[in-house]
Order: C-alpha cells, then sequence, then structure tokens
C-alpha cells in the first residue's frame, strides 16, 4: 500500500469522524434547546387559549376543561356554567378553518375566535370581522344557514363574492353550536 493511498484514508476517516461529532452536537444542542422551550412554549399556548376564551366570554370568572373532550372547556361565572367554548374545524375556500367557539348554556352562540384560516384576503378573512361575524350572536343552530336573500333577517346574510367562505365559517360555528347542544342533552 503506497502512502499516498494510506493517507487519502485516514482522511476519508477523519472526515466521517468530524460530521458524525458535528451531528452529535448539533443533535445534543436541538435536543437541549427543546427541553427548555418546550415548557415555555405550552405555558403561552394556554395563556393564548385562556385570553381567547376570555375575550369571547369576557362575562366568565372561570374556565375549566371539561373531561372526557378533547379542548372543549365551561366558562363559570359565581360556580355556575354560563357557556361552553369548543373548538370546530371546517373547510374553507383556501382550505382548513380552525375556529373557538362560545355558545352559551342554552345552545346560543356568543362569539366566535378564527384561530386559523387561508381565506382569500379582502373577501373570505371578512368572516372574522363586523358586520357579518355579528350576525351570529344569539342565533341557535336552526339560523346557522347561509342565505343570499335580503329580506332574510333570521339566518346568515353571505358575504359578497364569499359564498364559500361564508358557508364554511357557519359550517363550523354550527357544528360547535350542535355538539354542545347534544353535550347538555346527553348530560
Amino acid at each position: 500500500m503506497s502512502a499516498e493511498h494510506h493517507d487519502s484514508n485516514s482522511s476519508i476517516v477523519k472526515i466521517a469522524l468530524n460530521l458524525t461529532a458535528t451531528c452529535l452536537i448539533s443533535g445534543v444542542i436541538i435536543a437541549a434547546t427543546y427541553f427548555a422551550t418546550a415548557p415555555i412554549a405550552a405555558k403561552k399556548a394556554v395563556e393564548q387559549t385562556q385570553k381567547t376564551m376570555k375575550a369571547l366570554v369576557p362575562q366568565a370568572d372561570k374556565f375549566e376543561e371539561i373531561e372526557g373532550k378533547t379542548e372543549w372547556y365551561k366558562a363559570e361565572k359565581g360556580g355556575e356554567v354560563i357557556a361552553y367554548v369548543v373548538p370546530s374545524e371546517t373547510k374553507g375556500y383556501g382550505g382548513a378553518i380552525k375556529l373557538l367557539v362560545a355558545v352559551s348554556a342554552d345552545g346560543k352562540v356568543i362569539d366566535y375566535s378564527c384561530l386559523k384560516h387561508n381565506e382569500t384576503p379582502g373577501l373570505g378573512d371578512k368572516a372574522i370581522k363586523s358586520p357579518f361575524k355579528d350576525q351570529f350572536i344569539g342565533k341557535t343552530a336552526e339560523n346557522l344557514v347561509v342565505t343570499k336573500d335580503p329580506s332574510d333577517k333570521e339566518d346568515i346574510q353571505a358575504m359578497t363574492g364569499a359564498t364559500i367562505s361564508s358557508r364554511a365559517f357557519t359550517k363550523g360555528v354550527k357544528q360547535a353550536v350542535d355538539e354542545v347542544v347534544e353535550y347538555i342533552g346527553g348530560k
């Protein structure tokens, strides 16, 4: 074996060892960072959820997770349940829409917050603003239907040029109301 061939093999080994060490060190740093930041991120997520729920049901003095339900909360005031805050997901024009919906203890919409959407800016994203969003307040499941008839004041008026988004948001809110009504009735 020539000296040149031996040097070539040893430099490949050195490169491999250096790459292995670099990967190992990088992995340790990433793992340490994750373990240090994961609890902080989880705490921030809980704080954000609490803040969102407080905005949806401002009169509540306490939000408590409902056992057996994923991400469902009961909003209480003075120890009495005044609302339920539940997640809902539907599909809009731009893809998935994730909502957090507040439903009163008698099955009426209080408010909703959009956690995620990809609706068209200027059209579909109006679903998270007045006047479209205001139409939902106080409605029961029966009136969570989209209409294009301006004389129909009982149902949800579609946003001009964004009927698909209108239907998607309405469907998401209705799903939440239906689930809460079923839950209340099933107690």
